[in-house]
């Protein structure tokens, strides 16, 4: 990892961790890639690709060259049923 490289956590549920797992060692060398830290980066950067078309023009959202800080941790259970961020 270079020392550009952020290290943000990731959290999956059991079942979703093992279907990346599945998928990667069903389709990885096809697709080019190794890590489930590939697959992860690939699809975020997809998703974010879609939502910067969605809601910005298709430019990227500006951070300025500032480093973006975001809360720690996981949604707790009752944020995730009233649907917060």
């Amino acid at each position: 990892m270079n020392d550009k490289a952020a290290r943000p956590s990731v959290f999956f549920t059991r079942e979703d961790a093992n279907e990346l797992k599945a998928a990667l060692l069903a389709v990885g060398k096809e697709e080019g890639v190794a890590t489930i830290s590939e697959l992860i980066e690939k699809a975020a950067n997809a998703y974010v690709r879609r939502l910067q078309r969605k809601y910005n023009g298709g430019r990227p959202f500006n951070t300025a060259g500032e480093t973006v800080t975001l809360r720690p941790g996981q949604r707790t259970k009752e944020e995730q049923h009233r649907g917060e961020k």
